[in-house]
């Protein structure tokens, strides 16, 4: 497995760091998300920590479950995205997938004290390319939930246009959840691996939470299944320009409101700033500083100024902005 980078995009090589493995040479995307460049095929470094734990399915296929899967749920999502929902039922269904995730991405266990300062221009390092409806992808947001770790979100929804090609391209399969760590240089594919690696990195000599590593088989595909498939799939009428500047929304993985506005995003492929603030994180001062409240989702879109704690506001701000849509 290689991955591609321009050569004045990339962090040096450092063989001596104790707390990175895997060290390989990052793509570094511009933080303020500007579209990505694909270099050509002479400009190629490889990666290390490839897995061979065999926990993840193979790269997408036409055989593939979620190949299946996805046609067959799309007949039960009730259509366009941007239209007049049943929110009863959104917060139902997206309850229940909440429920089937027991305690996993719902609190934070950093040992860090709570006093420990943390401020908002504090650089994210760490980039997920991954899609909403994923139970391989939503084991990483639970971990990174837990570990009270910020993150730059790539979404790669079915039928991408832009981040499904860049991991195709630079990782060699269109396989996720993709990770890169720029702190230290690690790129990875495989959830478990993902997942074990931020524990050892930034866990605090914590390890995940029992029956997070195993717990996909059972109860990673309920999420997905109640919520029809939603955050799978793009949305035809998302517009193709991405936005120049960031979204950011505070979140926490097994939120069941949050989930919803998540989606959203994933069908707009709309990359954006996850604030991790589960229950003990030490983020919940940046959110009291944005919004006064603890509740979430809480979205900003630092392209426009808007701000909203109320996710149905949310749901028709993004559709209204971000698609072709007449909402």
């Amino acid at each position: 497995m290689s991955l591609w980078c321009s050569p004045s995009n990339f962090l040096p090589r450092s063989s001596s760091s104790p707390n990175c493995i895997g060290l390989a040479t990052p793509i570094l995307f511009s933080s303020d998300f500007k579209p990505l460049q694909v270099p050509s095929p002479s400009q190629r470094f490889r990666v290390a920590a490839k897995s061979n734990s065999g926990t993840e399915p193979s790269p997408p296929t036409n055989t593939s479950f979620l190949a299946f899967l996805c046609p067959l749920l799309k007949l039960f999502s009730g259509g366009d995205p941007s239209k007049q929902r049943n929110f009863t039922f959104e917060v139902a269904t997206s309850s229940l997938a909440t429920l089937s995730r027991f305690p996993w991405g719902t609190k934070s266990k950093r040992h860090t004290s709570l006093n420990t300062p943390i401020t908002s221009n504090l650089p994210v390092n760490l980039q997920l390319f991954e899609f909403e409806a994923c139970p391989f992808c939503r084991r990483v947001r639970e971990a990174l939930t837990e570990l009270d770790l910020s993150v730059e979100v790539y979404p790669c929804p079915k039928g991408s246009v832009r981040h499904r090609e860049v991991v195709r391209r630079t990782g060699g399969k269109e396989q996720f959840p993709f990770l890169i760590d720029q702190n230290c240089g690690v790129s990875m594919y495989e959830s478990g691996d993902i997942v074990k690696y931020l524990f050892e990195r930034y866990g605090e000599g914590r390890s995940p939470s029992l029956g997070l590593l195993e717990s996909t088989i059972f109860t990673g595909w309920m999420p997905t299944i109640l919520r029809a498939g939603r955050g799978m799939t793009l949305w035809e009428r998302s517009r193709l320009d991405i936005p120049p500047g960031k979204l950011e929304l505070f979140s926490y993985e097994n939120n069941p409101y949050a989930r919803i506005v998540r989606e959203a995003l994933c069908e707009l492929e709309l990359p954006y700033t996850l604030q991790n603030v589960g229950e003990g994180s030490r983020q919940i001062k940046l959110l009291l500083d944005a919004s006064g409240s603890k509740e979430v989702p809480y979205m900003i879109d630092h392209n426009t100024g808007f701000q909203s704690g109320d996710y149905k506001m949310i749901l028709s701000y993004l559709f209204e902005t971000y698609s072709t849509a007449i909402v």
